[in-house]
């Protein structure tokens, strides 16, 4: 079977794990430090931290949102993503108020969006699906719009779980304005086994978000930082070196990856185009994608998903719409684009693994129809 997903590891990660492991120090320390100065350089922004995993990112910075500006507002979010991204908002105390999906990118709908905020919007959560940036432009504008109207301009949090190196107008997300999480869980574009970067839009969250990724103890405060006071209490959520080590290794590889994710995308929306019963997604000039996953939208999606694991490649929706759960039950609300495309939507496999020999396979298999 052709995977969807793979775990990509540099033959170095051993070695500078072992060397992590005989050091007899494992916690946050110098490993740690030193990825974080190498994804500050590669992202071009100062303003960031290592985490424990996104997740933990994503948390940290609705509650850094929360006891700003108050739980009792909504979050502004969209249900077609991993639970990881909206399960915070609830663990936070505040309501989730869902916008559509865009049906073109399967990116939030950013018409929908412009219609729901109100004074009582703390924040939106956004995801770039798949790794294909949402058009930040527009999103400014429509909270300057916010803004002009309310007297209110929502904290933006992008989830860039899927997109590691992808950019917005030639510059990587993260460096537009907002409060941005990446994940570098072990099928990431770039993995550290587990975790996840919080980049931050202002110098005072990057502090308060530093001390609170660690009890609220400032860990460079002196020899005996446990002497302190603690004025603001905090979480578990920092990254260890063995974490750190790992990812370390990795970032000899990611830029090959990468590219070769583009490469495979590139090859698939010329081999893809114009077949019948399917449509491609957007591809917009200013964007360059990361491509976790190639996704298409199809007519009788079971008929295809049987067809191409009948010829031993790997398909799924991913994740799951966030609405029809139990917990989310409260928040249900009428998502027409999104309840279309529920029936539509799948990602076939466009990673590094993928020899020249698959790729032929898997256009040739999808244009024989199904």
């Amino acid at each position: 079977m052709i995977p969807l997903f793979k775990v990509a590891m540099s033959e170095k990660a051993s070695a500078l794990v072992g060397e992590v492991l005989d050091s007899g120090y494992i916690g946050q320390g110098t490993k740690v430090d030193e990825l974080e100065h190498a994804l500050a350089k590669r992202l071009d922004n100062p303003r960031i931290l290592t985490v424990s995993s996104a997740t933990a990112g994503l948390h940290l910075a609705l509650h850094l949102i929360a006891t700003e500006h108050g739980r009792d507002g909504e979050v502004l979010a969209t249900p077609l993503t991993c639970t990881a991204t909206n399960w915070p908002i609830l663990a936070n105390g505040m309501k989730i108020r869902w916008v559509d999906t865009d049906p073109e990118t399967l990116n939030i709908d950013l018409d929908d969006l412009a219609r729901k905020i109100t004074p009582t919007t703390r924040a939106i959560v956004l995801v770039h699906w798949g790794g294909y940036p949402v058009d930040l432009d527009r999103l400014t504008h429509i909270l300057d719009e916010a803004e002009r109207l309310h007297g209110n301009r929502p904290q933006v949090i992008e989830d860039c779980a899927d997109a590691f190196g992808a950019t917005y107008k030639n510059a990587p997300l993260g460096n537009h304005g907002n409060i941005a999480v990446y994940s570098f869980q072990a099928v990431k574009h770039l993995t550290t086994g587990d975790g996840g970067l919080l980049v931050l839009p202002n110098d005072h969250l990057l502090e308060r978000a530093r001390l609170l990724r660690w009890y609220g103890i400032d860990r460079n405060s002196g020899p005996n930082p446990y002497q302190n006071d603690i004025t603001e209490y905090g979480f578990k959520a920092n990254m260890n070196d063995i974490n750190a080590a790992i990812g370390l290794a990795n970032l000899d590889i990611i830029d090959t990856n990468l590219a070769k994710h583009r490469e495979n995308a590139a090859y698939y929306d010329t081999e893809l185009a114009n077949t019948p019963d399917l449509e491609l997604t957007e591809r917009a000039p200013d964007r360059n994608p990361s491509f976790m996953y190639y996704t298409l939208k199809v007519k009788n999606r079971t008929a295809f998903t049987q067809h191409l694991k009948s010829n031993g490649i790997a398909t799924s929706e991913v994740h799951k719409r966030n609405d029809h759960y139990t917990t989310t039950h409260p928040y249900s609300t009428h998502l027409p684009s999104l309840d279309t495309l529920t029936h539509q939507h799948i990602s076939i496999p466009v990673g590094w693994w993928l020899t020249p020999t698959d790729l032929t396979h898997i256009s040739r298999t999808i244009k024989k129809g199904w």
